[in-house]
């Protein structure tokens, strides 16, 4: 009995820590107008990346001058209409992604591309600390060979210059992005003493500004 006790316990304490299995459907209710809004700009691109649990990688390209939003959501996978709790399993081959809506006069796709490896680690495999399986693997994403090149460059420079060649990046051509669970949006920023953010969102966070100060929106130091 406290062998069950203990591994309840353990089991628990992984949840809180883990960007699997939280639901929370409060306090959404502008998030669909506002991300409506930032869709149907035609002067803002849209780029895709996926490292991790999407509060995280969503929080980080938010505070990223001249990216006006970032949508959690599911890509990369081979089934229709993802859900949460469906691509938790692992079994859909979709990736928690994050889609970037940028403005190309005040941020580079290859800007965005800097931000995306300098904000994780892109040798570790289907995963980062402390979430793992292949819902959080690492996948840039490209819309065209323009894009493609930059990321494979970017990842060749990694391998000689820092990674010894062990990035594990997919470079993935985008075909389908799946808006998450409106919960899933601007998570961190909604929930800031939710324990996963705390431990481990907020974290993240404050390592990448720190590494990338020059790149921050006013008033996101």
């Amino acid at each position: 009995m406290k062998t069950l006790k203990t591994s309840a316990t353990i089991f628990s304490f992984f949840l809180l820590i883990s960007c699997f299995g939280f639901t929370n459907e409060r306090n959404t209710s502008m998030l669909k107008n506002d991300i409506a809004v930032v869709q149907t700009n035609k002067e803002l691109k849209v780029a895709y990346f996926a490292s991790g649990c999407f509060w995280c990688v969503e929080a980080v390209f938010e505070s990223v001058r001249g990216v006006e939003e970032a949508v959690s959501g599911y890509a990369g996978g081979f089934t229709k209409d993802p859900t949460y709790k469906k691509i938790g399993t692992g079994r859909t081959g979709h990736a928690e992604t994050v889609a970037v809506y940028y403005n190309p006069e005040k941020v580079s796709f290859k800007t965005l591309v800097a931000v995306f490896f300098g904000s994780h680690d892109p040798t570790t495999k289907n995963g980062q600390h402390p979430d793992y399986g292949t819902q959080y693997r690492s996948i840039a994403f490209y819309s065209n060979d323009k894009e493609k090149k930059i990321i494979e460059d970017a990842i060749n420079v990694l391998n000689k210059e820092v990674y010894n060649g062990k990035v594990v990046t997919e470079v993935t051509k985008h075909t389908k992005f799946y808006k998450a669970e409106d919960y899933h949006q601007d998570f961190e920023r909604r929930n800031p003493n939710q324990p996963y953010v705390k431990a481990v969102s907020i974290p993240r966070l404050n390592r990448f500004k720190k590494k990338f100060p020059e790149l921050l929106k006013k008033g996101a130091h």
